[in-house]
């Protein structure tokens, strides 16, 4: 299952995290949402392989810990979104199509 490419409009906005867009639902540790909104990451399918992180050529993401998801103990962050150049690498190295970049979405927000 990949993420869902419309999920600012299926998905509710709970808040932020390490200033980040959070969309749920979340309840942790197992159901942690979507990180990100220009550049999104579901977290409840990465698998933390850190294809995306070493392939990004302007440093969008960074490790965060998920101690107890069942997918993976770390995810990659799109803490870094506002740097995006949109070269899609991210989305074309993840195994499974856990990432979304849009290039108009953070203005819909």
């Amino acid at each position: 299952m990949a993420i869902d490419p419309h999920f600012e409009e299926t998905r509710e906005r709970e808040g932020t995290e390490r200033e980040v867009d959070v969309w749920g639902p979340t309840d942790p540790p197992e159901t942690l949402g979507i990180r990100g909104t220009h550049v999104a990451v579901d977290f409840d399918i990465c698998i933390g392989d850190g294809a995306c992180l070493e392939d990004c050529p302007v440093d969008v993401f960074e490790w965060v810990d998920t101690p107890g998801h069942p997918e993976s103990d770390r995810k990659v962050n799109p803490t870094n979104e506002s740097q995006c150049i949109d070269c899609m690498l991210c989305v074309d190295v993840c195994p499974v199509d856990a990432i979304d970049v849009d290039p108009g979405r953070e203005n819909r927000i």
